[in-house]
């Protein structure tokens, strides 16, 4: 079921092609070997794709004929009727059809977008991969994975803070977070290269955040996390010279990224037993 009550037509589109990328997650397989195969599964996938939109452009003018806002009233002017194309119109990589060309600092590249929830210790409590290039959507998603990772060990003690960066602004998910997984959120709405707040940006969550962020106990919150998070990704790709993966499909590459977060954790307690013995 397809329901998204914000952003009009491109709201239900990106909700639709979310639960059909979370769907597509769920059911990761294997790559198949041989390129023929590839292809028709390449064909398959794009199909699908169409049809989703189809769905979804139908739910939602669907919705906007029958749907009514909360006073009961009903919601306008129908909406200008769309048209899918009739053939789709995406693209595959026909090697990894999984990966999507995600942005990079300096570019894009064909790959996937890693995360991973760190201690203060730098300790990696959950990793997980994602075919979406921007950060933006995972916050939810990455503390219920630390706290699925935490429970399945014994381990009793939730976190008490989620603490991100800017890309990982996403209203509705830290109301999720905060009300329903009781972790507190601080996330700044600006990025930290710029001068001013974003044109819009003003009021309301975002100076309350802003606000927040202001007082001693979650500033040092904050600032500590670039040397918890950023040189664990340092230690990775520079120390450890592990800048890409070395199989292809989702399933092939999440299970590649968490044996190097568990080879990462092995490596910072062997080094502090180490620092214990020489004291």
């Amino acid at each position: 079921m397809i329901v998204a009550r914000t952003q009009g037509r491109d709201g239900w589109l990106r909700e639709a092609r979310h639960q059909l990328d979370e769907y597509r997650r769920r059911e990761a397989k294997p790559i198949l070997r041989s390129r023929a195969e590839r292809l028709l599964e390449a064909e398959r996938r794009l199909q699908q794709d169409l049809a989703v939109e189809r769905t979804a452009n139908e739910a939602y003018e669907h919705y906007r004929e029958h749907g009514r806002d909360k006073q009961g009233r009903r919601l306008g002017h129908p909406p200008k009727p769309f048209k899918p194309p009739e053939t789709p119109a995406g693209k595959i990589n026909t090697t990894d059809l999984d990966s999507r060309n995600v942005k990079t600092p300096r570019s894009y590249t064909q790959g996937y977008n890693v995360q991973a929830v760190v201690t203060e210790e730098q300790i990696v409590l959950a990793a997980e991969v994602s075919a979406s290039s921007p950060d933006f959507g995972h916050l939810e998603p990455m503390v219920k994975a630390t706290k699925r990772e935490l429970k399945a060990i014994g381990v009793t003690e939730t976190p008490g803070v989620a603490v991100a960066d800017s890309g990982y602004w996403n209203e509705q998910q830290m109301d999720h977070v905060v009300a329903d997984e009781h972790v507190q959120v601080l996330i700044p709405p600006d990025a930290s290269k710029r001068g001013t707040p974003r044109p819009g940006w003003q009021g309301g969550r975002y100076s309350a955040m802003r606000q927040a962020l202001a007082t001693d106990y979650a500033d040092r919150l904050y600032r500590r996390r670039k040397a918890m998070v950023e040189p664990v990704f340092a230690q990775t790709k520079h120390n450890r010279r592990i800048n890409q993966f070395q199989r292809r499909g989702r399933s092939a590459a999440l299970s590649e990224w968490r044996l190097i977060t568990a080879t990462h954790n092995l490596l910072k307690l062997h080094k502090h037993q180490i620092a214990v013995a020489a004291a």
